[in-house]
């Protein structure tokens, strides 16, 4: 039985979760209580595999409480055992009439290299009844699905039907969806809208919930580092210190200068600044290349007037080139989706879509052979 620390206690679970627990002895919902405590922080810890033991526990002692289901489904889905998951969340429909986790079913679908599976339950009549989250969850599900299947520009369309696609007010969906349709067009060949909207994804993606930068990166060259604003506001104290020190040096050894402009040669000074406008051509250039657009000032709009996804200017994602000519402290722009020149690639994937889910209909409708 895996530990569990002094300081998790049953308090901290959901107050419905411990509602659901009511029905068993006090000491050993206490119990369950706080293993679930426990699966919930090493999932947001990135442990899966620990959630998943502290969640098994649960379902040893309460395996015919629907929420004890549950839990032990997604924590064996993020730690990749797609059969038990598909087994306990099976278990938690049955016993909470509940569809919320038809997502993550047809992903454990997937999972088990069956993507035809993942679409009949994608065109089932339970899905029809998820929330707008729940059925967005489950395009991202397709699309990879058909990915899986070659059909690459039907993954494409898959996700251009949602409207949330062009929303570019962040949501909680906003950066998945960005990178599942980044990484759809990536997939059918269409590199260019690829890389801008990984650029979008990770604009979205605040908390590194995906692979986002990893991928802006590798289709870009740039080199994607995690800095917080303070080490920023640190680096540049440090560098001004840095300055003030070699300063004091130079009062040392040298003869105080009371007006620096007599010592100046007029060449020299020439020389500086054409050095000067070479360096800054140089990082425009590189501006350009990174995004396609000249180097901005930092505290202006966007280019094309969209409103910071952070909120803030100069935090999140710092992006550096590597020649290390340039240190760029905000994020790409919005893009601004293009979807035609894509449906002309694919004119007939809507009627592919449409025949192969008449197919998966008849397909349901027949009784299955002994």
């Amino acid at each position: 039985m895996p530990e569990l620390a002094p300081d998790i206690t049953a308090e901290e679970l959901d107050k419905e979760i411990r509602e659901e627990l009511r029905s068993l002895p006090l000491d050993l919902a206490e119990l369950i209580s706080r293993h679930l405590v426990a699966a919930e922080r090493a999932l947001g810890e990135g442990d899966a595999e620990r959630a998943y033991e502290h969640t098994k526990v649960a379902r040893r002692f309460a395996a015919r409480i629907g929420v004890i289901r549950e839990a032990v489904g997604i924590a064996a889905y993020h730690a990749g055992h797609f059969s038990e998951a598909l087994s306990d969340l099976r278990a938690a429909r049955r016993m909470t009439g509940s569809d919320s986790f038809l997502p993550i079913m047809a992903d454990c679908e997937r999972g088990l290299g069956r993507p035809e599976r993942a679409l009949d339950l994608v065109r089932s009549k339970e899905a029809e009844r998820l929330d707008r989250v729940g059925k967005i969850e489950l395009a991202i599900v397709e699309s990879g699905a058909r990915r899986d299947l070659g059909q690459h520009d039907a993954a494409v369309i898959t996700l251009q039907r949602l409207p949330e696609l062009r929303d570019t007010r962040p949501q909680p969906w906003s950066a998945r969806l960005a990178f599942a349709y980044a990484d759809a067009l990536f997939e059918a060949g269409h590199e260019g809208p690829a890389t801008e909207w990984f650029g979008r994804a990770m604009a979205f993606d605040e908390d590194g919930e995906t692979d986002a930068a990893e991928r802006y990166a590798e289709l870009t060259g740039a080199v994607i580092e995690d800095l917080e604003e303070d080490d920023d506001f640190e680096d540049e104290e440090a560098v001004d210190d840095d300055l003030l020190n070699d300063a004091d040096d130079a009062d040392d050894d040298d003869a105080e200068i009371d007006d620096v402009d007599d010592v100046i040669d007029e060449d020299d000074d020439i020389d500086d600044v054409a050095t000067l406008d070479a360096d800054i051509e140089d990082e425009d250039d590189l501006y350009e290349e990174a995004f396609g657009t000249g180097k901005p000032v930092i505290g202006d709009a966007p280019a094309n007037g969209s409103p910071d996804p952070n909120g803030t200017a100069g935090t999140g994602r710092k992006i550096q080139e590597k020649e290390g000519k340039a240190d760029l402290a905000v994020e790409p722009a919005f893009i601004e989706p293009d979807f035609g020149d894509i449906l002309r690639d694919a004119p007939d994937v809507n009627d592919d879509l449409d025949e192969a889910d008449e197919q998966g209909r008849n397909r349901r409708s027949k009784p299955e052979e002994k």
